[in-house]
């Protein structure tokens, strides 16, 4: 009867314990690294065309809406450093926080610092989320932000 108590026990921790996501290998910082706490400020972006700067051209297909590469073809959804966005990419300014930062935001989580983004400057960051109305009602918030620099950087 024991048995069966502690089989079920030790199924229910490891189920509850794997799989989350701020266990991920895409969010621990390298042996090495250096980090400190920072504060920032933070906004919401989508991969909408109003937060990522494209619009459909006539054939339908996206482009870039506005700057100096207006009308050059936009692949949406995919960042700067060339993979897909999801929750927890971050754009920042890579002169400041180079590719591969990870971060700790309160409220939001772990995220990595994969994208640039052109409002993204200085100590300046932008979360991802999946949806419009969930960027917006991030909106803008100043956050104690623990970051932890690529090794070497």
């Amino acid at each position: 009867m024991l048995r069966r108590y502690l089989i079920i026990a030790l199924t229910v921790f490891l189920f509850f314990s794997a799989g989350c996501a701020t266990t991920s290998s895409r969010f621990k910082p390298k042996a090495g690294s250096r980090s400190e706490i920072l504060t920032l400020e933070t906004r919401g972006y989508c991969p909408c065309g109003k937060c990522c700067n494209w619009k459909r051209n006539w054939y339908f297909r996206p482009v870039v809406a506005h700057g100096p590469q207006k009308g050059k073809p936009k692949k949406v959804g995919m960042t700067a450093s060339g993979v897909k966005a999801k929750k927890g990419t971050i754009a920042a300014d890579t002169s400041r926080f180079p590719f591969g930062t990870v971060m700790y935001i309160p409220d939001y989580g772990y995220g990595r610092v994969e994208d640039r983004g052109s409002s993204a400057k200085g100590d300046k960051i932008d979360l991802f989320f999946k949806k419009h109305k969930e960027a917006l009602r991030w909106g803008k918030q100043i956050k104690k932000v623990k970051v932890w620099y690529p090794p070497g950087k």
